[in-house]
Order: structure tokens, then C-alpha cells, then sequence
């Protein structure tokens, strides 16, 4: 277990923030210039500038397809001969994109971010030939600034190191919690401290206080090095922190402690406490917003303490929220912590 404990944590978070990553960069685009003008050469020249593109140049559709089916290229742009001839005749002109959606997700963001390059483009011609079209808006009058709150730099590491310390939490908490118990079970020392004079609240304590307090650690040590490698800081009162991650632990312990006992040996608990653990994380929003999953998903989570906590902790880390704004869902996280652990209670004195 000192491995899990002190070892694996740091591990994960140091490299699953960095590996983790849903920012889409390096995505390559095979560029099929037909027209080979002034224009085509403007545009392409927006995508080998931008930061999220590796652009390469195709002599034709086919053999840019090819690349596609090879997985070496992403995106395809065809550029149609006399393509900066209509833009200048006619004021409009066809881009053919071809994405590779295996991915749907890249996909749909890489089109985004196509989207906005051609846009950029189409602004600058505009302003550049005012002849194009006499009736479109004179950009030179719209200012748009844009304001980030609570992120400002959009660094997507700080998402996720809020996330990941949810994780390790429940790892220390979920995980060994589980198989405490059932090891006493395997080792047979669980009918002495069952005819032991010792009250079973005091048992509970003994077996849970433990692990409750190395997660607090854990999660103290987890924010320093957060603070240190992704410049995370707690804009919210860390002592509100501890609170709600101190409920959310005991929600956590209360259900590790339920399937020790409803199982016999350690890897009957590893492999609940797994399926429990992954279902957890892969509903509770650290990679995607819970408001984006679909109705049953987003019903589903009711009953899911790591998308209550989650949400908590990056409400007061990033948002600097205090009592008021997380007391709904405090008091949520609260009565689960309180049903799961009275539910893992009943079921010990009904083991005994």
C-alpha cells in the first residue's frame, strides 16, 4: 500500500495533467492548391501560421485522400481553380474540407478552428478589396474584445489538475478503504476483534480515520505541487476546501467500507471498488462538462460524489466561490456521505 499511497499519486498527477490534454494542436492538414493565386496563397499561409496546424501540400485530391487513409493526414483542404478569380467577379468562392472524423471530437474541433482561420481570412479581403462587395459591414467599426474570467490564459492544466487531485483522493479513500476490512477477513483476525470488547463505532473509526487523514494529505501535497508545476492557485478559503473534500472522503470511505463487506477476499474488493471507481471518473465531468452528457447521464450523476466534489473544488479553486454558492451541493454530497456510511455500518453489524 505505501506505494499507492505516496508514490502513485504524485505520478499521476504530474504526468496524467500533461498527457490528459484535450487542446488540439498538431493537427495535420494536406493542402491541394489548385489556384495557386495571390489569395490561395494568402489563406494558406493563416494555417501555417496558426499554432494548432501542421500544414503540408498535396498535387491533388487523390493523393491527399491517401494520406487520410494512411492516418497521416487529418484534414484535407481543396482550394478549386479560379478561386481568387470568383472572389473578385462574383464576391464568393467554394473551400472543399475533408475531415477525418474517426475521431469525432478532434473533428469537430479542428472544423471550429477552421472555421475561424477562413473567417479571419474572408475579414481580410474585405477590408483589402472594398470593390468584393459594396453592401458587406466595414469591419474597421467592430471591435470585439473577449474576456476569460477564472482562466484567463485558457491553460487546460489547470482544468485538469483540479480534476486529478479528485482522483487520487478517491484512490486512497475508494481503493484501500475496500480491502482493509477484507483483509482482516483473509488473515482471520476479523471474529477476534468481532468478540473483542472494542464498540463497532470505534472499529469503524479505526479502520476509516486513517485513510480519511492521508487523503487530506494527500490532497495538501497535491495542491503544492499543482501550485508549483501549473501555477494552480486556491482563490477560495482553503479551509472551506478541506471541509468539502472531508465530507466527500467520508462519502467515499463510506462505500469502500459497504463493499468490504459484502465480499470475502481483496480481489473481489479491487475488482468493485474498480467498477465503481471507473464509472465515477468517466461521469463526473474532469474531461467534459456534465452539462454535454446526455438527460440519463446528467440524472445519473446524482448519485455520483466525484461529480458533486468536482464540481465543488473547482468552483473554489478557480472561481473563488465560498459557502453560498456550494451549499446546495454540499448538502447533497453531505446526505450521501451520511447514507453510504450508515449503509456500510448496518451491513457490519449484520455480518457479525
Amino acid at each position: 500500500m505505501i506505494p499507492i499511497i505516496f508514490v502513485m499519486p504524485v505520478v499521476q498527477l504530474v504526468v496524467l495533467v500533461y498527457a490528459a490534454n484535450l487542446e488540439m494542436k498538431s493537427i495535420n492538414i494536406h493542402i491541394v492548391d489548385n489556384d495557386n493565386s495571390t489569395f490561395s496563397r494568402q489563406l494558406i499561409s493563416k494555417f501555417v501560421a496558426s499554432p494548432f496546424f501542421i500544414v503540408s501540400n498535396s498535387a491533388t485530391v487523390k493523393s491527399a485522400q491517401d494520406k487520410m487513409k494512411s492516418d497521416d493526414a487529418d484534414i484535407v483542404m481543396n482550394i478549386p481553380i479560379n478561386f481568387e478569380k470568383n472572389l473578385i467577379k462574383e464576391s464568393t468562392s467554394d473551400i472543399q474540407l475533408l475531415f477525418n472524423a474517426i475521431n469525432g471530437t478532434k473533428a469537430s474541433v479542428a472544423s471550429v478552428y477552421c472555421r475561424k482561420i477562413i473567417l479571419d481570412f474572408n475579414k481580410d479581403i474585405i477590408i483589402g478589396s472594398p470593390n468584393i462587395s459594396n453592401q458587406i459591414v466595414d469591419y474597421k467599426n467592430i471591435e470585439i474584445i473577449n474576456t476569460f474570467w477564472y482562466n484567463p490564459q485558457l491553460d487546460y492544466k489547470i482544468y485538469m489538475s483540479s480534476g486529478i487531485l479528485v482522483v487520487l483522493i478517491t484512490i486512497v479513500s475508494m481503493f484501500l478503504s475496500s480491502m482493509n476490512l477484507v483483509r482482516e477477513k483473509e488473515i482471520g483476525t476479523i471474529e477476534q476483534i468481532n468478540v473483542s470488547p472494542i464498540k463497532k463505532y470505534q472499529f469503524i473509526a479505526g479502520k476509516l480515520v486513517p485513510f480519511l487523514i492521508i487523503a487530506l494529505f494527500e490532497l495538501a501535497f497535491g495542491l503544492i505541487i499543482a501550485n508549483i508545476l501549473f501555477n494552480l492557485h486556491v482563490l477560495g478559503n482553503i479551509y472551506l476546501l478541506f471541509f468539502a473534500a472531508s465530507i466527500f472522503l467520508i462519502t467515499t470511505l463510506g462505500i469502500g467500507l459497504f463493499i468490504s463487506t459484502v465480499t470475502n477476499t481483496q480481489q473481489q474488493a479491487m475488482f468493485i471498488a474498480f467498477f465503481f471507481y471507473l464509472v465515477f471518473i468517466l461521469m463526473s465531468g474532469i474531461f467534459t462538462p456534465t452539462e454535454s452528457m446526455p438527460y440519463w447521464a446528467q440524472k445519473f450523476n446524482y448519485i455520483n460524489p466525484m461529480a458533486w466534489f468536482m464540481k465543488i473544488l473547482r468552483m473554489i479553486l478557480m472561481k473563488g466561490s465560498g459557502f453560498a454558492q456550494i451549499k446546495n451541493d454540499l448538502f447533497v454530497l453531505t446526505s450521501y456521505g451520511f447514507l453510504t456510511l450508515s449503509l456500510a455500518i448496518w451491513r457490519y453489524r449484520k455480518k457479525t
